[in-house]
């Protein structure tokens, strides 16, 4: 899956600022035959899986739960999207799906998100925030939460990139996708952990990294799971209590496209700062300054 953000993640966004995210009910309905019967292959495959720090089994996993997400945890070693097991489900919060490889797997703008099996870190946690709360706002709150955990792995310092990117050393190393089905948002994060320069890909509007490009070593996918879930479930604790503002300060300092010159859908222009309602402030070549809602935005290299 590639921090306030959401057209289909762009579109989604600009749904999202009107108080709402685009609903996935259409879609789920049809599904959710086809999601009763994985729950069931699921369930045959938790009895004869064995417990591996390879895998995200959760066998692998629970061991790292430290806190209310992850309760229940869904695996199942390939799915279409994490995502999927989680929209129209009906569980509580803090529900998590887990996977080792996505076959359909997708990001912002419904671009897909490819990966080999075993490499990243792909999870989907169902929340349930209160309507006083702007809910786009939980992509660039899980955006904060992935930056910190990275830069504890690695002891490198992360930006995040508006709306939903996590860069290390110029390079997206995870991305946010919030979906909305029954008033309940499902947050759908992929970390790109050990794949190697080949796995990634090439063709992308931003360039892609790994933990293990960027530090030269491989991680266990377990333990870095359970951390993030962990500093997600702090950070919206936080963010129920008190909005965009509690988590504003780390935003603005891990701003990645604050003062660099970027196009927004092909229109030169320069990035001032997120601003505290989830939008982007740019400048535009006329001197205009803007608040924007959605839109793409890619940056001079």
């Amino acid at each position: 899956m590639d921090g306030p953000a959401l057209r289909r993640a762009e579109g989604e966004l600009a749904h999202a600022r009107r108080g709402r995210l685009p609903d996935r009910n259409a879609r789920v309905q049809g599904q959710r035959g086809a999601s009763r019967a994985r729950g069931h292959r699921r369930a045959a495959r938790r009895a004869v899986s064995t417990p591996t720090t390879a895998s995200l089994t959760s066998e692998a996993v629970e061991p790292h739960l430290r806190g209310r997400f992850g309760k229940p945890y869904l695996y199942e070693p390939e799915c279409e999207s994490t995502q999927l097991l989680l929209l129209g489900s009906g569980l509580s919060e803090g529900a998590v799906g887990v996977t080792d490889h996505q076959t359909r797997g997708r990001g912002r703008l419904g671009r897909p998100w490819v990966e080999p099996s075993g490499t990243s870190v792909l999870a989907s946690v169902l929340l349930q925030p209160p309507p006083e709360r702007n809910a786009p706002e939980l992509s660039l709150v899980a955006a904060v939460a992935v930056a910190q955990v990275i830069d504890r792995t690695t002891g490198l310092t992360s930006q995040i990139k508006w709306p939903n990117d996590v860069m290390l050393n110029r390079r997206k190393v995870a991305g946010i996708l919030a979906e909305l089905s029954d008033r309940t948002v499902v947050l759908g994060i992929g970390v790109n952990v050990n794949q190697t320069r080949e796995q990634l890909p090439s063709d992308t509007p931003t360039p892609a990294g790994s933990l293990l490009t960027l530090t030269g070593t491989r991680h266990e996918r377990a333990p870095l799971l359970g951390a993030l879930l962990l500093e997600l479930e702090r950070m919206y604790d936080a963010w129920r209590e008190g909005g965009l503002d509690s988590v504003y300060g780390e935003l603005g300092a891990r701003d990645f496209l604050r003062g660099r010159r970027i196009t927004l859908d092909g229109a030169p222009a320069t990035a001032v700062q997120i601003l505290r309602d989830g939008r982007i402030e740019i400048e535009t070549a006329a001197g205009e300054l803007r608040a924007v809602e959605s839109g793409e935005v890619l940056y001079a290299a």
